[in-house]
């Protein structure tokens, strides 16, 4: 909708990650390095952890994107699955005979399975996201499969991703022997406000934006305090800005409009709520409103005038004739309706 004023090729802030489309801030590349790492290390068990929205699944699909093809990869996004539809996924994922219920089957194919890559020289990796709200019981039976009898092989990896509670979770004792298995742990932070302005430009510019100054300094300061750095709420409070400055027909979007947005999405911490917008930041609002109404005012009247001006001219009728019968015509339909 707003595309085509601001010069946009498309949307510019889609919430849904792509992979072709990554703003890496210094915190990001660190964080991908490390899970390069823990593939080409063999670590065993990888921890990445990171607020809501922070871009751990979008660096998930970078680095799957950038997987040579000899790394077996089973990415598991749902962790809420039962034991038996767990073991089900993951020989459909590694190409292993149909889970039908019996685990020493599926250990005994999965050992095979192991054993192969390792004398073809490949890798296994396993990755589950959302890890944070996988069952007890389920992260037991992850457990086993990094046992000694397997792990000997050197050729599998586990990353666990999830939020900063999956640090909690594993505090469970019967999850103890997991997290002492654990060799790399990584925190993902949300941007800093520098980043938080390259990465609203890289956004624009990704998107064909050819001007830079879309968003006032002002208003990227505003976007970084309510966002709080987090790329998925940047996104949110952005492509509201822009549909806000197209209604409005502001080609540049100031503090006041920013502010405006974050009460309208009610995004912001309810701890600390955004101050009401200033009594300028209003009258100029609604002063902008009213010039779009009477613009368009305006040109209807000149419209209206031409009209008139050549039914006198070309056709010699007397508008104001016109005028006079349609208004008594007017008048008698409400007076019969009453």
């Amino acid at each position: 909708m707003y595309t085509k004023y601001y010069g946009l090729a498309h949307k510019p802030f889609s919430i849904v990650p792509d992979p072709n489309t990554v703003y890496m801030s210094e915190g990001h590349q660190e964080a991908l390095a490390i899970l390069r790492y823990g593939v080409i290390d063999r670590k065993g068990f990888l921890m990445l952890t990171g607020g809501v929205g922070t871009g751990k699944t979008t660096l998930l699909q970078v680095l799957l994107k950038s997987m040579d093809s000899n790394i077996h990869v089973c990415l598991l996004a749902n962790p809420t699955l039962s034991i038996n539809d767990f073991y089900y996924y993951l020989a459909a994922k590694y190409g292993l005979r149909e889970f039908e219920g019996n685990k020493a089957k599926f250990m005994l194919d999965f050992a095979d399975f192991l054993k192969k890559c390792r004398r073809q020289k490949e890798r296994v990796l396993l990755i589950i996201d959302e890890a944070h709200a996988m069952p007890v019981e389920l992260l037991e039976e992850i457990r086993l499969l990094s046992n000694q009898e397997y792990q000997e092989y050197g050729v599998m990896s586990i990353f666990l991703v999830g939020q900063p509670e999956l640090n909690e979770h594993l505090t469970h004792e019967r999850l103890l022997p997991l997290l002492q298995r654990i060799g790399i742990r990584y925190h993902l932070q949300p941007f800093s406000w520098e980043d938080t302005g390259k990465y609203i430009l890289f956004r624009l510019t990704r998107s064909g934006g050819q001007s830079a100054e879309i968003f006032t300094r002002q208003a990227i300061e505003r976007i970084h305090e309510h966002s709080k750095g987090v790329p998925r709420l940047i996104n949110i409070i952005c492509d509201q800005a822009l549909l806000s400055g197209f209604a409005e027909g502001s080609p540049v979007i100031e503090e006041e409009m920013i502010q405006q947005c974050i009460m309208d999405l009610n995004i912001y911490n309810s701890g600390n709520p955004p101050p009401p917008a200033s009594k300028n930041a209003a009258l100029s609002r609604s002063w902008l409103v009213l010039k779009n109404v009477l613009l368009t005012s305006l040109w209807l009247l000149i419209i209206v005038v031409i009209v008139m001006a050549a039914l006198f001219v070309f056709w010699d009728i007397n508008p104001i004739g016109i005028i006079n019968k349609a208004g008594n015509w007017l008048l008698d339909f409400i007076f019969k309706l009453f």
